[in-house]
């Protein structure tokens, strides 16, 4: 794994809000996370995260249109609390020291992992921001995004906008059908030119959860597999937004309560 940050690559993160590393895994480890995930999404049988009973082809409550996201892309959330395969490779402290790194954070907790699967011919996922999504407020908390196949330009890799992290907030503007609806929220990044992360299988890119990212469609008859996870500093907060929390989790806590629960959320990485 190739997993030291370097000084040019912090710098480049700040500046951009995301990085892209190369050739993340070696050869017998990106088999290992393919064969982890695909072990684990079979186990999960089509339920989207432990403790909720919706299925990945069903409406989640977040987006309005079921026909239209339901072929975005399959994401299934927490596999690490249904399989110890994956469990072991996100809790997998390297990791965690290379989002402390780039967030300039002094711990790392897992927030949630998802399997994001593109199916043949799959519709683009819009601009959208990650953290407006989640229970806590922290402009550091970022995700990793592994690629298990090749992220290419026709299969629906990545895009990024550039530098959008430093001005965004957590007001959310949600994910619709309409690549552009984010620019009724953030007008002044209508003219900016978008990034394209094409990258080979086994290789990643961290991004902060308040750049502005979306992805292409899929137009071709393959499948375009990514594994992620989004972390969170240590030290947050609930911020009143139950997101992936259990109900139970979330009718134990108030506003301001310490988000330090490591059946929950692991603490990775501690300097």
């Amino acid at each position: 794994m190739k997993s030291v940050i370097s000084p040019d690559q912090i710098i480049f993160y700040k500046e951009n809000g995301y990085v892209i590393i190369e050739d993340f895994l070696n050869t017998a480890e990106l088999e290992e996370w393919r064969s982890s995930v695909t072990a684990a999404l079979i186990e999960r049988n089509g339920q989207k995260m432990p403790g909720k009973a919706i299925k990945i082809d069903e409406a989640d409550g977040i987006n309005k249109d079921a026909d239209y996201f339901n072929n975005v892309f399959d994401q299934l959330l927490n596999l690490w609390q249904t399989n110890d395969r994956v469990k072991k490779l996100m809790l997998d402290e390297r990791i965690g020291k290379m989002a402390a790194d780039l967030s300039g954070s002094d711990g790392i907790r897992i927030w949630h992992d998802q399997a994001l699967i593109k199916k043949p011919w799959a519709n683009p996922t819009s601009w959208h921001l990650d953290t407006p999504f989640w229970s806590f407020s922290d402009r550091n908390a970022l995700s990793i995004w592994v690629a298990l196949d090749d992220a290419t330009l026709e299969n629906g890799c990545l895009f990024f906008i550039p530098g959008t992290h430093r001005q965004t907030t957590f007001e959310n503007p949600g994910i619709g059908k309409n690549m552009g609806a984010i620019f009724d929220f953030y007008p002044q990044f209508k003219t900016l030119n978008s990034v394209p992360a094409v990258m080979k299988a086994g290789s990643c890119s961290f991004h902060n959860g308040l750049t502005v990212h979306g992805a292409h469609a899929n137009m071709t008859p393959g499948f375009r597999r990514a594994m992620t996870c989004a972390y969170m500093p240590d030290g947050n907060t609930f911020n009143g937004e139950p997101n992936i929390l259990p109900d139970e989790y979330v009718n134990s806590m108030k506003v301001g309560d310490l988000l330090n629960n490591d059946l929950q959320n692991p603490l990775i990485y501690k300097r």
